[in-house]
C-alpha cells in the first residue's frame, strides 16, 4: 500500500487554514471534474482530491492524519503504526460510513474501522428551549497486558483538535485517571460518564468511550482472553523431559515438560490467560533451540550424536 501526501495533492502547506484547503478543493474539483475536464487522468486526479478533502476538512480526520508525521513521501510503502492514533479524542462528526469503501486502501487502512463506530450524540427538547446532550467521544487506548491480570489506575493522556479563531487545526492535551478493570480484553471499551462534549440548555454531557489495545509485549501475544508464550527448550529438556520454571503476567510457574517434546507443541496452563468468567487460559508453545557448535569439545560432542543417533530428521520427506 502507498502512502498519500494529502497536503501535496491538495497543493498547500502542512500548516494551512481550513478556508484555505476549501479554496484549494474548489480551484482543483472545477480543474479535474471528469464531465469539463480535459486532463490527463481527471477522473483519477478528481478521486484523490476527493479523498484529501475529506480529511483535510474534517479536524478530527485532519488532526489523526497529522499524528503519522511528515517524513512520508507519497507513494512510499506504507503501514500504519499499530499504535497510531492511540490516545487520539474524536467524536465522529463528519464521517461517513461509506467514505472508506469510496476511497483507497490508504484510506481505509487509517478511517475505516474506529472512526466509523463513533455515533452521535443524545439529544432532546423541552418546553424551555433546545436543550440536547453533548456528544459522545471516543479514543482508542493503549495498555500493559499486566494491567488486565491485576487492574489498575492509570494516568491517560488524550488529545482532541479544535480549529482556532485563525483557521488552524490544532489540538488540546487532557489527562484522566482512569480505573482500568481487572480482566478487561482487548477490544472492549471503557465508558466515562460525562467526559464528552457538554450539553446545551441544561443538557447532560456526553460520555468518553476509552476502546482497550494492549501494548505489543516482548514475550507474549493476545487472542481474546488467551495468551501465548513461546517457550525455548534445551534438545536434552525436550527430548528427556524436565521441569521449568516459566514467566506468566502474574508471575512464575513451574512446568513439566513432558519427555519427547516437539517444537511447535501447545502446554495448556489452564485458567492462567486473562481473568474473566470463566478465565481464558496461557498456552506455551515449545521452541527447541540447538547449542552452537563453538569449541572443540561442542563439535566432538555434535559428531558423537552424528555417529551414535540413528535419527534422519527428514524421513516423513522420503529423503
Amino acid at each position: 500500500m502507498q502512502y498519500k501526501d494529502y497536503y501535496k495533492i491538495m497543493g498547500v502547506d502542512r500548516d494551512a487554514t481550513q478556508d484555505e484547503i476549501k479554496r484549494a478543493y474548489r480551484k482543483l474539483a472545477r480543474k479535474y471534474h471528469p464531465d469539463v475536464s480535459k486532463e490527463e487522468d481527471c477522473e483519477a486526479k478528481f478521486k484523490d482530491v476527493n479523498e484529501a478533502y475529506s480529511v483535510l476538512r474534517d479536524a478530527e480526520k485532519r488532526a489523526a492524519y497529522d499524528q503519522l508525521g511528515s517524513d512520508w513521501k507519497s507513494g512510499q510503502d506504507f503501514r500504519p503504526p499499530p499504535d497510531w492514533d492511540s490516545g487520539f479524542e474524536h467524536s465522529g462528526g463528519g464521517f461517513r460510513p461509506g467514505d472508506a469503501a469510496d476511497f483507497s486502501d490508504f484510506f481505509e487502512s487509517l478511517f475505516g474501522r474506529d472512526f466509523r463506530q463513533a455515533g452521535p450524540g443524545r439529544g432532546g427538547r423541552t418546553t424551555g428551549g433546545f436543550r440536547a446532550a453533548g456528544e459522545d467521544h471516543h479514543a482508542r487506548v493503549t495498555i500493559d497486558l499486566e494491567d488486565a491480570y491485576t487492574g489498575a489506575t492509570r494516568g491517560i493522556t488524550l488529545q482532541a483538535p479544535e480549529v482556532d479563531e485563525s483557521g488552524h487545526v490544532t489540538t488540546r492535551s487532557r489527562t484522566l485517571n482512569v480505573r482500568i478493570p481487572k480482566g478487561v480484553r482487548q477490544g472492549q471499551r471503557i465508558r466515562l460518564a460525562g467526559q464528552g462534549s457538554p450539553g446545551f440548555g441544561g443538557g447532560p454531557a456526553g460520555d468518553l468511550y476509552l476502546e482497550i489495545e494492549f501494548k505489543p509485549h516482548s514475550a507474549y501475544r493476545v487472542e481474546g482472553r488467551d495468551v501465548y508464550l513461546d517457550l525455548p527448550l534445551a534438545p536434552w529438556e525436550a527430548a528427556l523431559g524436565a521441569t521449568v520454571k516459566v514467566p506468566t503476567p502474574d508471575g512464575q510457574v513451574d512446568l513439566k515438560i513432558p519427555a519427547g517434546t516437539q517444537g511447535g507443541r501447545k502446554l495448556r496452563l489452564k485458567g492462567r490467560g486473562i481473568p474473566g468468567k470463566p478465565p481464558g487460559d496461557l498456552y506455551v508453545v515449545a521452541e527447541i533451540t540447538v547449542p552452537p557448535a563453538d569449541t572443540a569439545a561442542a563439535k566432538a560432542l555434535y559428531r558423537q550424536m552424528e555417529s551414535e543417533l540413528s535419527y534422519n530428521p527428514r524421513k516423513k520427506l522420503g529423503v
